[in-house]
């Protein structure tokens, strides 16, 4: 992996009075003009953020353990694409590719083709945001097979429009008050191995997802299965080895559209291109976004011609999607990770994070289970091992214990009571060590 360089020191700073009397001004202003449905888990308002740091406006600076949720994987800064968007917005800041198409929209299709899974022929449409990708890859399905159902899985997360509020399967806060949602969507069991009620292999966990199907809704009605790798805000749940792949298979052999969700767990995040890749499994469609543009708006699904082929002249688009800046950040993104070996530095990410938190699982009655892939890490919080009964409170306090000390951690789960790490893959050793210090600190004072 190449020397990584950082432009802000890699250091936690508390300047005092936190949050600050500019970040509590900030605070008062924005409660004037945007609403309270949109909610921030930190208290403390941005002004720069480079490697591993946020520093805010009052010049505290914070360890990143959150990535913007896995938006920020290449750092908030990365030079390459800073120099992308720099370059791409000093000519033209937006045309429309369905009216004057531009190379940067051909050339981001490009690299998805050529490191999503699987050696056929594919094809790429670029939007905003991974519900748009997540929506459009069902019109995809849809199309493809003229059926209408759709599969999905307990836990899941797929988005916050109306389509993809029904594939969502929490309901506090995605979904409270905002029906009816789409229909023809079904949901059916995850593999979720620490919450079995007996042990149950992957291939098993399938098999009965699979009976449920067949028995349900009937294999002939189904359009597509979609599933998250590794969900992201059910609580980073891992599935057990085999329950892709037996999805997968059962999906070829009945003529159904295998989506697979890599809009959190893509590009480098679990130590592999994407999350599919550990068990060799290859979708028929991928939807990515979050860390596919450092920090721009850009989304894709990536998938089989033949899918594509279905759908007639002007079914797909949209007026931003593909945004020719958003489309320079992308290659600048995509390089950064390639030049810097961001695969691998994930899997030391998940060395260093483990070698300090899987110990807390014997040590401690209140960690349930240590569990991830890559820089996509999770603890699940319980009461206790035994009845495992979710212990939300304990998140909230470990993450503000956190917070106050000048470190930014994630909490997840469909019971609220996961606490994720998403830091970004350039992260230093000894800066993420410093944090995971920090973060023991905090999951010994919740116990």
């Amino acid at each position: 992996m190449s020397e990584i360089t950082y432009r802000l020191p890699q250091e936690i700073r508390l300047t005092g009075e936190f949050p600050g009397p500019k970040s509590r001004e900030l605070t008062e202003r924005r409660a004037r003009v945007v609403p309270a449905g949109v909610a921030s888990s930190t208290p403390v308002y941005a002004a720069d953020a480079d490697g591993g740091v946020v520093v805010d406006v009052d010049g505290n600076s914070l360890v990143d353990l959150g990535s913007g949720i896995a938006v920020t994987s290449v750092g908030a800064s990365a030079p390459a694409v800073v120099d992308g968007v720099r370059e791409a917005a000093s000519h033209f800041t937006h045309t429309c590719f369905m009216v004057t198409p531009y190379e940067g929209y051909v050339a981001v299709a490009e690299q998805l083709n050529e490191l999503t899974p699987g050696d056929h022929p594919k094809r790429t449409v670029l939007f905003n945001s991974g519900a748009e990708a997540v929506e459009n890859a069902v019109k995809i399905a849809r199309a493809a097979t003229s059926r209408n159902a759709v599969v999905v899985f307990d836990h899941a997360y797929h988005g916050r429009t109306n389509l993809t509020m029904a594939l969502t399967a929490k309901a506090a806060p995605y979904k409270a008050g905002f029906g009816p949602f789409a229909p023809e969507i079904y949901r059916v069991p995850m593999s979720y191995p620490y919450r079995e009620a007996a042990p149950i292999g992957g291939k098993e966990a399938a098999e009965r997802a699979i009976q449920q199907i067949e028995k349900q809704i009937g294999a002939e009605n189904v359009a597509a299965v979609l599933i998250e790798p590794i969900q992201g805000e059910g609580g980073f749940i891992v599935p057990a080895d085999g329950f892709l792949p037996r999805l997968s298979e059962w999906t070829r052999d009945n003529g159904v559209v295998f989506i697979a969700d890599e809009v959190q767990a893509g590009f480098c995040r679990t130590g592999k291109w994407f999350a599919v890749d550990h068990e060799g499994v290859v979708p028929d469609l991928v939807t990515t976004a979050k860390g596919i543009a450092g920090g721009m708006p850009l989304s894709a699904v990536t998938g089989r011609a033949e899918l594509f082929d279905a759908v007639k002249p002007g079914g797909l688009g949209g007026t931003y999607g593909g945004n020719p800046v958003s489309c320079a950040a992308a290659l600048g993104a995509i390089q950064t990770m390639r030049d810097w070996d961001l695969g691998a530095r994930a899997q030391a990410i998940e060395a260093q994070v483990r070698s300090v938190l899987e110990p807390l699982v014997e040590e401690l009655d209140i960690v349930g289970e240590f569990r991830g892939r890559g820089a996509m890490l999770a603890l699940e919080l319980v009461s206790d091992s035994a009845s495992k009964t979710p212990h939300p409170t304990a998140a909230k306090e470990i993450a503000s214990y956190c917070m106050d000390r000048g470190v930014i951690v994630l909490t997840a789960g469909t019971y609220g009571n996961v606490i994720r790490l998403l830091p970004p893959l350039v992260i230093g050793e000894e800066l993420l060590g410093r944090a995971l210090e920090i973060l023991a600190d905090a999951i010994r004072a919740a116990a």
